[in-house]
């Protein structure tokens, strides 16, 4: 059974930067406060408070930091029970505790707080593996694996995830050539299929094994999965990714922080603008700047149109799966109307790249807000034809109720959020636990479901988008806030053409900018929006020049998809096509 339950804003007590942002309530002070009462609380000498950083931040002993992560995971009055992202930085000229950091971001769901731990790791040594503390750190650990080339000594299956077998190296490595290819030959291919060996077990019919995908139709393009089917059951699934591969960390360590933007359109392409959003949002909390009023009141409707044009994509070719494909003509032409928003604000349409950090590339035409009504009044029509069409269909429903279920333990153990977390009865939303970019002056819930199946996921979806109409409704209502749309600051921002054209200072400001870029101070941060399929956020180190030395990004699919093997299994081939479809893996996402 699903239900819809309206979830009210969570009190901020958790972490706040050390470059006292402006949105953000709390200092450094308070941070390292509150981190030090962490560590008496676990009273542990392993746990070492790196003060000065933008939440609570540890650095542990490698071969402690599985008990470490036990112990914030386990703590009655703490809870850090949600793993969110598990990642490494490369420091080749660091002598004195190695070269590489492996770090661990956890939530606590019931404080509504972040810490992060970090490992000091030497090249010839390894790191054990926290798979039995957090499912959802399997392929996170495989990732540093395949980028880095450290090793989790006791992971069950520690071998390359983005990179094929053939790949040479760990391109995430500071010493790694950027232009160095290496290519998959038809050999080099039977290394890489997934074998799935089981126990024989008495059984009427003749275990076989499948592949499925990468097409399409069914698997959405890149993803693959081999199953073993006893009879037209699923006994063992194992998924693999790296087909698309885009290198976006990469990338952005050889590219300036404005340049970067574009790559991030790629990642969820479904619901660019949230993406340039939360990105730019990261590099403002590293400068300590804001956005002006009126950008970032355009900023949040475009990611409100966005998030609901990701959903109809995601609905629309769940159902098209399904063989519904009526409800993919209904629900494609708004999402055609949104990507003409979008055009008229910067003239492209599914890769917008219209933010820069500071703001906006340019401001909104003057008939925004009346093209935007345009299409708020139009919206619910089509998701309402849906409705009807589907919600309460015998056809649909057989295809989708009790299909692929996850419980809430094991979603939250797994790493999920967005809706994959609500549909199994967890509140958690960034826009309501962290609210950022304005969202806390509007009204709006937060749909939850119970039963973690197909059809919640489709329930939870299907209420978003007019919830997301409802907060767009109201930034019509309260009309843009006069004033630009960008920073006054040279350092950032470029100055307008027409004093380049006509004032030396601005002249050189210019030049300075595209020559030089803009030069965050040295420091690391983490921001965090709530993109189409969860929490995406974005970990940015740098060291002063005009480049990133560090981007992470922690893409809302990647632990959604890792669970999906184990959703499937007991299933039939075509639960496992539904359910995946309910999932709304997003390639560019997954394989960043």
């Amino acid at each position: 059974m699903s239900t819809l339950t309206k979830f009210s804003a969570i009190p901020y007590t958790g972490p706040a930067p050390t470059n006292r942002s402006p949105y953000l309530p709390a200092g450094v002070e308070q941070i390292d406060a509150r981190a030090l009462e962490i560590g008496a609380k676990i009273a542990s000498p392993d746990l070492e408070h790196e003060a000065g950083q933008d939440m609570p931040t540890f650095v542990v002993e490698r071969g402690k930091i599985v008990d470490a992560l036990r112990a914030l995971r386990d703590h009655q009055d703490l809870q850090f029970t949600l793993p969110l992202d598990l990642w490494g930085v490369d420091y080749p000229r660091r002598r004195d505790v190695g070269r590489f950091d492996v770090m661990y971001q956890l939530y606590s769901l019931k404080n509504n707080e972040r810490v992060r731990l970090k490992v000091h790791v030497r090249e010839d040594e390894s790191v054990p593996t926290s798979v039995g503390v957090f499912r959802g750190y399997n392929w996170f650990e495989r990732e540093v694996w395949d980028m880095f080339g450290i090793r989790f000594e006791g992971h069950p299956n520690l071998r390359r995830i983005l990179c094929h077998e053939a790949f040479q190296g760990h391109a995430l490595r500071k010493d790694y050539d950027p232009a160095q290819r290496w290519l998959l030959t038809e050999k080099d291919i039977a290394k890489i299929i997934p074998t799935i060996v089981l126990p024989r077990e008495e059984s009427d019919f003749e275990q076989v094994t499948l592949n499925l995908g990468p097409s399409h139709p069914a698997t959405h393009g890149t993803l693959r999965i081999v199953v073993t089917l006893d009879g037209e059951t699923i006994i063992g699934a194992e998924s693999e990714i790296g087909y698309l591969h885009r290198c976006f960390e990469k990338m952005s360590e050889t590219h300036t922080y404005q340049q970067v933007i574009p790559f991030t359109d790629r990642l969820n392409y479904c619901s660019a603008i949230i993406n340039n959003v939360g990105y730019c949002m990261a590099v403002e909390k590293l400068l300590a700047i804001e956005a002006p009023p009126r950008a970032q009141h355009i900023r949040l409707m475009l990611s409100e149109f966005m998030r609901i044009a990701d959903h109809i994509v995601c609905i629309g070719a769940n159902l098209v799966d399904m063989g519904a494909l009526t409800n993919f003509w209904y629900l494609f032409q708004p999402r055609e109307e949104i990507l003409g928003l979008v055009e008229s604000c910067c003239g492209a349409r599914l890769l917008p790249s219209y933010t820069r950090i500071g703001g906006l590339a340019v401001d909104a035409p003057s008939d925004f807000l009346s093209n935007a009504q345009r299409l708020v009044d139009k919206l619910p029509k089509y998701i309402d034809d849906v409705d009807k069409l589907v919600t309460r269909n015998r056809i649909f429903l057989d295809r989708v109720v009790g299909v692929a279920p996850i419980t809430a333990a094991d979603a939250i153990n797994f790493g999920f959020t967005g809706p994959c977390l609500r549909a199994c009865g967890v509140p958690y939303d960034v826009r309501k636990a962290q609210p950022y970019g304005g969202y806390e002056t509007y009204d709006f819930d937060v749909p939850i479901a119970e039963a973690g199946d197909t059809n919640a996921r489709y329930l939870v979806r299907m209420e978003e988008m007019r919830q997301s109409i409802r907060i767009i409704q109201q930034g019509i209502d309260r009309g843009l806030p006069a004033g630009p749309v960008i920073v006054n600051d040279p350092y950032v921002a470029l100055p307008p053409k027409a004093k380049v054209y006509n004032e030396m200072e601005s002249l050189i400001y210019h030049f300075k900018l595209i020559m030089h870029g803009i030069q965050p101070p040295v420091g690391e941060v983490y921001f965090r929006v709530e993109g189409a399929n969860g929490e995406l956020g974005f970990y940015v180190v740098s060291d002063g020049t005009k480049n990133p030395y560090r981007v992470r990004v922690r893409p809302p699919c990647f632990p959604i998809f890792e669970a999906y093997s184990h959703m499937i299994i007991g299933q039939t081939i075509p639960d496992a096509i539904a359910a995946l479809g309910s999932l709304n893996i997003i390639a560019g996402e997954l394989d960043h």
